[in-house]
């Protein structure tokens, strides 16, 4: 089956994206900090990883260079989900290793569109 963590600080967030992602058909795995995300990581490699940058303890950014690094974890789909929409933040992002990046708020077509393109479903 097809997992994705979901890494986001705030629970609501967590929840929609959950829902999404349910009704998409994968297992959802969820963490509220980058820190927590990559232990989730070490104890199975998801298929896909839902990011938010902005977080406490270790936010996206780092998280994403850590998983990269990891063995296995160039294999993740990553997609950036953040309030964050300025060129930079998103050029940064691709070049850490994200493969997509989806504004907040954001809804079920956007996270669809977005999972297609970088060919998760």
């Amino acid at each position: 089956m097809r997992t994705c963590l979901v890494v986001d600080d705030s629970s609501v967030i967590r929840k929609v994206a959950r829902r999404i992602l349910e009704g998409l058909d994968f297992q959802i795995v969820e963490a509220e900090d980058g820190e927590k995300a990559l232990e989730a990581c070490k104890r199975a490699m998801p298929t896909a990883v839902l990011l938010d940058w902005n977080m406490p303890v270790m936010d996206g950014y780092e998280f994403l260079g850590n998983l990269r690094r990891m063995p296995g974890g160039d294999q993740p789909k990553v997609v950036f989900c953040t309030t964050e929409n300025d060129v930079a933040h998103i050029a940064r992002a691709l070049h850490a290793g994200a493969n997509e990046y989806i504004m907040k708020p954001f809804d079920r077509d956007i996270v669809t569109a977005k999972f297609q393109e970088v060919g998760l479903i």
